[in-house]
């Protein structure tokens, strides 16, 4: 019994050792396989600052003009718009991707990803306004 426990031991070991030594690739290999994941999705290009300018002025102006659109005093409303919409817009441009800056700015299109992104800084950048002060009711301030 003993001679068969020790040839099942060293038949195991045999087993995991050509196992184990059955990779005959160089190690370069791995690291070639490494460099190219393709579950790897970057998200293009870097957007160039002029990019980004371009793209903050031409959607603060776009803001504007939307806003304005059915306005009786359209000077005046616009002065009271151009904050806001430039606080929008330097909101929208600091996640700005090549894909929306050139669908925005070549094609004149906005991209689903830019409207969500616009419902965000709209939000953020009207909610720096100071809100005026409530009523004091019952003597409490």
């Amino acid at each position: 019994m003993n001679n068969y426990l020790a040839q099942l031991i060293v038949s195991i070991m045999l087993a995991a050792l050509l196992a184990a030594c059955s990779d005959d690739k160089p190690k370069t290999s791995v690291a070639k396989k490494a460099e190219h994941n393709p579950f790897d999705h970057s998200h293009g290009a870097e957007v160039t600052d002029l990019v980004k300018h371009k793209f903050e002025h031409q959607f603060a102006d776009q803001c504007i003009d939307r806003e304005t659109k059915n306005s009786v005093n359209k000077a005046m409303d616009r002065k009271r718009y151009a904050k806001p919409c430039m606080c929008i817009a330097t909101y929208m441009m600091k996640d700005l991707t090549a894909v929306e800056a050139e669908k925005f700015l070549k094609e004149h299109k906005n991209t689903q990803s830019l409207r969500i992104r616009f419902e965000n800084a709209a939000y953020h950048c009207l909610q720096e306004k100071s809100h005026p002060k409530g009523p004091k009711l019952f003597g409490k301030r």
